[in-house]
């Protein structure tokens, strides 16, 4: 079950999150969606980084019927990576929630050995969305 929080004027498509969530597992999970400010603010306190990011996970401990975690979104970079790579904006949104999730799901593209990237490459393709996150990384490199 998908638990969406939206503190924007964003319109969540909230079915094509449900898809994607329900494909990965069937814990609760939070969705929230912020704009950039609280979005720095949130990584700086919880990450003591003072920048702005596309997503957060947070993750809970993996207790029978407890909540998988929450993911939280920043609409506003949603927004813009949508026009720079020229697609939707639900497209962009349903990126950020696949990656994490699997980071909710214990994926780590950083230390893994492309175990996460497949998996998304698998997600992205099962749901025709564009090029991930951790591609787009990869190109920028």
């Amino acid at each position: 079950m998908l638990i969406i929080e939206n503190n924007t004027k964003y319109t969540v498509n909230s079915l094509l999150l449900e898809k994607i969530a329900s494909r990965l597992s069937e814990k609760e999970i939070e969705c929230v969606f912020i704009n950039s400010e609280d979005m720095r603010q949130l990584n700086l306190k919880e990450r003591k980084k003072d920048e702005t990011t596309d997503v957060l996970s947070f993750p809970l401990e993996d207790l029978p019927y407890a909540p998988l975690g929450s993911i939280v979104i920043n609409a506003e970079l949603a927004a813009l990576g949508a026009n720079e790579f020229k697609h939707d904006i639900d497209d962009e949104i349903a990126l950020l929630f696949i990656h994490g999730l699997l980071h909710l799901l214990g994926y780590d593209h950083e230390c893994d050995n492309g175990q996460m990237r497949a998996k998304e490459e698998e997600l992205i393709e099962y749901f025709c969305l564009p090029e991930s996150l951790i591609i787009r990384t990869e190109n920028i490199k």
